[in-house]
């Protein structure tokens, strides 16, 4: 079954009632988890673009929007409880070594390597080092690239998962080349999933479900046109609902492979067949 994933990375916008919304969410779609996105702003970002501006409900600056849509150690102490009273798993990416080790606490199922940390080498040790079952998107990168991540994951007998993905926000239908799933998986010989910021709802999903894919991502919003660079590229509600149900027919209409009649075609084959004798 395809392993969905509703990704509310930092559309709850530094509200921790926002981010229990989306979970609910979540789960009443059938998502079977929900990701967040934790990141040390001083550390990610340099000063200069921190110290840039950038008007926001937080303040004018890069740093106080940054800072704003990060959430706490204890709010996220209100997730952990918050998915456990919901019966989902919940996880992270990670976007710099601390808040990784940081992370740990909460001892999640999952790891998340984002597309921008895919080349950050002593991150990718440090959450290979753990033995979490990691998917790895793979935006914004070469295969050269690809290789040496996978390369540190197998070295630490660490378990992943490839995700074959763009970095457009929100992505242009004539870049999102599925057929790099089929590619992917024949090079790396590992489960591929898809992580999609389209515009479009369901279409690119499916039809990345019909060419392999064994996860898919998709950011999660309340309303399309709430403040963040994500809200655009991102599902709201009906449309994760739709989602969630179109890949779960999928499951059901790709069926085993195996060549039978079934019970249902027995009275067919029995009227059209006699006049063979």
């Amino acid at each position: 079954m395809v392993f969905i994933v509703a990704e509310i990375g930092i559309n709850h916008n530094g509200d921790i009632e926002i981010a229990k919304k989306l979970i609910d969410l979540a789960v009443f779609a059938g998502c079977d988890a929900v990701k967040f996105q934790k990141r040390d702003v001083e550390k990610v970002y340099s000063k200069e673009i921190l110290d840039s501006p950038r008007d926001s409900p937080w303040g004018t600056t890069q740093r106080d929007q940054k800072l704003g849509l990060e959430l706490s150690m204890k709010e996220y102490q209100i997730i952990d409880r918050y998915c456990k009273s919901k019966k989902i798993p919940w996880y992270t990416s990670c976007w710099d070594v601390g808040s990784q080790i940081k992370m740990r606490k909460f001892k999640t199922k999952y790891n998340k390597v984002a597309s921008a940390m895919l080349v950050h080498e002593k991150l990718l040790k440090t959450i290979a080092k753990e033995k979490k079952y990691t998917f790895i998107s793979t935006g914004m990168s070469t295969i050269k690239d690809i290789e040496k991540a996978v390369k540190i994951f197998r070295d630490y007998k660490c378990p992943f998962e490839l995700m074959h993905s763009h970095s457009s926000y929100p992505m242009s239908l004539n870049e999102a080349n599925l057929n790099l799933i089929k590619t992917l998986k024949e090079k790396f010989k590992c489960n591929i999933g898809y992580s999609g910021h389209e515009s479009v709802s369901d279409l690119v999903c499916i039809a990345a479900v019909i060419l392999g894919a064994t996860s898919i991502e998709r950011h999660i919003t309340l309303d399309r046109a709430m403040y963040g660079s994500d809200q655009a590229a991102s599902l709201g509600p009906q449309g994760l609902f739709r989602l969630v149900q179109d890949i779960r027919k999928l499951d059901l209409l790709f069926g085993d492979g195996k060549k039978i009649i079934w019970d249902s075609e027995l009275p067919a084959k029995k009227k059209l067949r006699e006049i063979l004798g």
